[in-house]
């Protein structure tokens, strides 16, 4: 019945979506007066229209990413929001694990490095606890697909997501915004900023939001002991601009987060299906470890963006940076409590128990980029610079049976990068780039178990990364473009089966080559943009973690070949002054080719393997999709704002969000997958005084969808779930 109702109703919107789409792109609308607003981003490092772009690009307003995370949302909130993209991870609110076009990395380990790079304010945020940094005071959100090696680095296979913060102006400005909702969630967030001289401005924003603990633990019989969280950040901005000819940006931020990490539930799929059982029960899980699987975590940066203007449209940028965090988590990773050899288990066949604490300690990243750009001539545009990585952390594992073991990781990299866009004519543009990069790493190892420290491990890998995009104009409401580009992952290195006995494993660098040819397009006067994509990759050397098996073993390892081809499309349209419509959809076809790799399935011996296994039981994967690759993703939403007179008016804000079949590990089994989820928002309420005061109700997750999110494949059949639905009140003032 359930599946039933989705199918119709998802039948009803795309039909309802498709009609008012057919009705706007025939309506004539010469004198409606009232268009889309232009929508500048930074993909290629300068102020550019999205239109005039020759990459795949979506891009969220601030205001569209504070109504999605109304209800204590991180920054998964992203995933299938953006057309190609997903976000999961199984450590809660940090390490998230983002998937462009159906690359990914689904590495849990606080050292893994993934294929798509975040960017917050020209700085690469590259540990995972760092891409965990909470949304508030958002200018904008770009994503970038495809590889992006010439302009940002060596870790941009993917693609990338880059999020601009609002920045300080003269003219004093700012907001404070509070909600209250179920669950015990509630959140205060705030800015204030203006002209401190007239050389000088800043800008101060901050957020906290809470949860209280939810979830009961039934075998302890606590209640109200698990999922709540407390997230504290905040960001300061001085603008300094002693003359029309340099100006200098500096930064401050701090994060703080205590709370419980990803909650884990035992044997919640049946041998042969993937569809949840009766042991999962949202509000309860029935856990032995006394931990409740908390995490706590702290972070802080600075960074300082220098610009001088020479004059003849030539500028000199330096973007200095550094970041650094500590913290901890712990996972009961069986999901249960006892084992065979214990008295009592459950729910289910549990095996043996299993409790891992892991931290990071100590990172230090620093990055320096210097970039000279400028317009050559009136065709000729030009950029070129310099860019330097060092990183230093160490990852801690405590299994609790053994003392703790440590690997050290190092990090050195440094590139020569520039590019050049040519107008061939009025109506065609040339953009070539290039970029060389040489990338070092090492891991210093200590086997807590034997007590002794093992060899050192060094990795060196360069790169020549290119791309060259064509964009042409065919009249001033349509352009075309086609792009090929490459780029590459350094060399990798996973260490955590130090803890358990085992040596760090590695990886060498991976390479693309990536094909795209898309199209943009403001339509209906500039009430409709309609933009899209169709991408063909080939990947060598791919780099994948294998987890799991009866050892749980965590291997690095590459795939001789991934091929994925698929498209993207996104539509904003403003069908009247007062309704507005978005609408996007991506396809992702990933295919493994490597008849040698076979990788562990699941060492509970519960799970039901569909692929074909050697004569060690291990799973032959060529042919298989990538993991937490979704074929479909769709999304959709509307806005419609009725004016009542005197600066009032009520308005309802509601968004669609679908993840079509997923597989969420390197083998295909019946139970490790998803056949399909979505998730629906609502946002409405009442707007005064010309728009400076606000009242809404909220609801996220509205129809509380249970959705699998991820598996452990250790010793059950483990898995973790979405958020669930949060209904609530919020007020917002503007000043």
């Amino acid at each position: 019945m359930k599946k039933t109702w989705f199918n119709n109703s998802a039948r009803l919107i795309a039909g309802c979506s498709m009609i008012a789409l057919s009705a706007g792109a025939h309506a004539q609308s010469s004198d409606s007066g009232f268009a889309l607003e232009e929508i500048v981003v930074t993909a290629q490092k300068r102020a550019q229209s999205l239109q005039d772009v020759p990459i795949s690009v979506s891009a969220i307003a601030g205001d569209k990413v504070k109504d999605f995370a109304a209800g204590g949302e991180d920054i998964r909130l992203l995933s299938s929001r953006v057309p190609g993209l997903n976000a999961e991870s199984s450590n809660g609110r940090v390490a998230p694990r983002f998937y462009i076009r159906g690359l990914g990395n689904t590495d849990f380990d606080l050292a893994a490095s993934q294929p798509v790079s975040i960017i917050v304010d020209d700085v690469v945020l590259e540990n995972v606890i760092l891409k965990s940094f909470p949304l508030f005071d958002i200018e904008r959100v770009e994503v970038l697909r495809g590889p992006q090696g010439t302009l940002f680095g060596r870790n941009t296979p993917a693609g990338i997501v880059k999020f601009d913060t609002r920045k300080p102006t003269q003219e004093p400005e700012g907001y404070v915004s509070a909600s209250y909702g179920s669950l015990g969630t509630s959140s205060v967030e705030a800015a204030y900023g203006g002209g401190i001289s007239e050389a000088v401005s800043a800008r101060i924003s901050g957020l906290m939001t809470r949860r209280s603990d939810w979830i009961d633990n039934g075998y302890t019989g606590e209640e109200d002991v698990m999922g709540g969280f407390v997230e504290a950040a905040m960001r300061a901005q001085v603008l300094i601009e002693p003359t029309e000819n340099f100006d200098a940006l500096l930064n401050f931020h701090y994060r703080s987060l205590d709370g419980t990490s990803e909650v884990f539930r035992a044997n919640i799929f049946d041998t042969g299906s993937p569809e949840l059982n009766e042991n999962f029960d949202r509000d309860t899980v029935y856990h032995d470890d006394t931990h409740h699987n908390t995490q706590s975590y702290d972070s802080w940066g600075a960074s300082a963006k220098l610009v001088w203007d020479f004059g003849d449209e030539m500028s000199l940028t330096s973007v200095s940076a550094y970041e650094t965090t500590n913290g901890c988590g712990i996972g009961d990773i069986d999901g249960g409590y006892g084992a065979v050899f214990l008295p009592e288990m459950g729910p289910g066949f549990i095996p043996f128990p299993s409790t891992t604490e892991d931290c990071i300690d100590n990172l230090d990243q620093y990055t320096q980029e210097v970039r000279l750009s400028g317009q050559g001539t009136d065709k000729l545009f030009y950029q070129m610079g310099f860019f330097y990585f060092d990183s230093d952390f160490t990852i801690r594992t405590r299994p609790f049976f053994v003392p703790d073991s440590t690997v050290r990781h190092q990090n050195e990299s440094w590139a020569l990068f520039g590019q050049v866009s040519y107008d061939l004519s009025d109506a065609t543009t040339l953009t070539v780039g290039a970029r060389y990069t040489d990338d070092k790493k090492s891991a210093d190892a200590f086997d807590g178990a034997a007590g002794a420290p093992l060899p050192t491990v060094n990795l060196d890998g360069n790169d020549f990364s290119w791309d060259v995009a064509v964009n042409h104009i065919l009249n001033p409401d349509l352009s075309i473009y086609a792009r090929v580009a490459t780029g590459f992952r350094a060399p990798s290195i996973q260490g955590r089966d130090v803890a358990f006995g085992s040596a760090p494993t590695t990886a060498q660098e991976e390479t693309i080559m990536s094909y795209e040819a898309g199209f943009k397009a403001d339509l209906v006067e500039g009430r409709m943009r309609w933009n899209g994509a169709v991408f063909y990759y080939e990947m060598d050397d791919l780099q994948v973690t294998a987890v799991g098996g009866g050892s749980n073993n965590v291997r690095l390892l590459n795939l001789n070949e991934v091929k994925a081809y698929g498209f993207e499309t996104d539509l904003e349209f403003l069908v009247t002054q007062n309704l507005t419509l978005t609408a996007g959809a991506s396809y992702a076809h990933t295919k493994i080719y490597d008849n040698s790799v076979r990788v562990p399935v699941c060492g509970s011996g519960m799970c039901t393997p569909t692929d074909r296994l050697d004569n060690f039981g291990r799973a032959i994967i060529n042919g298989n999709p990538l993991p937490q690759a979704p074929d479909w993703t769709f999304n959709v939403t509307a806005e419609y704002v009725q004016p009542t007179g005197d600066g009032e008016e009520f308005f309802v804000f509601t968004d669609w969000a679908y993840q079509g079949d997923t597989n969420f590990t390197l083998y295909e089994a019946a139970e490790f997958r998803s056949t399909g989820t979505y998730e629906l928002g609502l946002r409405l309420g009442y707007r005064w005084d010309d728009n400076r005061y606000e009242v809404a109700f909220f609801g996220r997750n509205l129809t509380d969808e249970k959705n699998v999110k991820g598996v452990i494949d250790f010793n059950n059949l483990t898995g973790f779930v979405n958020e669930p639905r949060v209904l609530g009140v919020a007020f917002r003032a503007d000043f």
